[in-house]
């Protein structure tokens, strides 16, 4: 376990004024780090330091209980800042959703003691090789004192290189999911470093091998609870997803237009016409509105599907479920195509100097077209179309 003093965050204002100077430390070596594959273990402790990765506890365990909209803004900073960092701890407050929804009154203050510590939760739930996404194979087999065995293998692990505690996605006797959270070093327990994605390349979004790893009884929380009933699960995962996207295409911009404003020559034709600087193309300036335009409104629906997630959190019911489902819905799939599009743009104003090897401006390409790829956009348009034209409400899972 990491030996961390962590800092205790007071409010939603703490929360954000502490993520701005990280966001701003991160930025520094952000490239370097990318370029290198360097994975960020000294940022990734700054950040458990910080008392960031605790303000979603509860008031009544300690914590912030800050509001998602506070939480959005957050990933949102330090995507924009490194895309890998901020995905790193994105199913770390996933899973102390989980703890907050389904934990026994003992796990909560177990669970919350140790994030409050600065103790850090990775993942391990996805699989590969299966028939799609919810096909878990992993078993937990029931022993005969209570206790649990793990046994599987997980992919696309984000977190678990970094992690304390691995939260593993598996099936029980019953054939229902239920999640363990196992320590980082539990004998049978191995992270492969084996990410080899041509984007957040360190994210360290490896390999787990479960081989009879021991689970006390509890560790285990039953999270097939967590569906039968109205959830913000799905909502809460997507939505810092969301941000992640909205980040990266607001660092994108911020490059782009530094690109110009300090590197950039002045096409010959604008330089005919009067224009000294490739910043005072009007052109170039144009293009500029267009893509901070297209920025700022998946900001604005971001901010707005995390209210709607306070307005359900306050106020948990089907309709407002399904309300804060379908506006996470749309600024994930709005922020997708944001990211994408504006940092492919980004060397579309920049010029010929701009796709150089040695400035690693591709990485934001790379980080957008990686990360957008978590989910299909195309299924979250689909039930945005089938809530606004039939009324019907998203199905309860954990991917929307």
């Amino acid at each position: 376990m990491a030996d961390t003093t962590a800092r205790v965050i007071a409010d939603d204002a703490e929360a954000l004024a502490v993520a701005a100077d990280l966001a701003d430390a991160f930025r520094t070596g952000a490239s370097a780090r990318d370029a290198e594959r360097r994975l960020p273990h000294a940022e990734v402790d700054r950040l458990s330091a910080s008392g960031l990765l605790a303000i979603t506890v509860p008031a009544g365990h300690g914590g912030a209980d800050v509001r998602q909209e506070t939480l959005a803004e957050v990933f949102r900073l330090l995507a924009a800042a490194d895309a890998s960092l901020a995905q790193i701890p994105q199913s770390h407050f996933v899973y102390v959703n989980v703890i907050r929804r389904q934990g026994t009154e003992q796990q909560r203050k177990f669970f919350f003691a140790e994030v409050l510590a600065g103790r850090r939760f990775g993942n391990a739930q996805s699989e590969a090789g299966t028939r799609h996404v919810q096909d878990i194979r992993t078993r937990l087999r029931r022993q005969p004192d209570g206790s649990y065995v793990l046994t599987g293998v997980k992919h696309y692990a984000t977190g678990a290189l970094y992690a304390d505690w691995i939260p593993v996605l598996a099936r029980a006797g019953d054939d229902r999911l239920h999640v363990a959270y196992v320590p980082r070093d539990a004998p049978g327990l191995t992270v492969v470093d084996d990410w080899d994605g041509m984007g957040q390349r360190t994210t360290a979004s490896g390999t787990v091998r479960l081989d009879g790893v021991p689970v006390p009884a509890d560790r285990v929380l039953p999270h097939h609870l967590t569906f039968e009933g109205p959830q913000l699960h799905g909502a809460i995962a997507q939505l810092l997803h969301a941000a992640i996207d909205t980040g990266i295409a607001g660092g994108a911009l911020a490059e782009a237009a530094e690109f110009v404003r300090t590197k950039s020559r002045p096409w010959f034709e604008s330089v005919a016409e009067g224009h000294a600087t490739a910043a005072d193309d009007p052109l170039l300036i144009q293009r500029f509105g267009e893509l901070a335009l297209r920025l700022r409104a998946s900001e604005a629906l971001l901010k707005e599907a995390a209210r709607a997630v306070d307005a359900a959190r306050a106020h948990l019911t089907d309709d407002t479920a399904a309300e804060a489902s379908v506006a996470v819905a749309a600024a994930k799939a709005h922020a997708a195509g944001t990211a994408v599009t504006l940092a492919d743009a980004l060397f579309e104003v920049s010029g010929t100097r701009s796709t150089l090897n040695s400035l690693n401006l591709h990485r934001h390409w790379r980080d957008a077209r990686t990360h957008t790829l978590h989910d299909p956009v195309r299924w979250k348009i689909q039930h945005l179309g089938r809530y606004v034209l039939n009324g019907t409400r998203p199905p309860r899972h954990g991917l929307l």
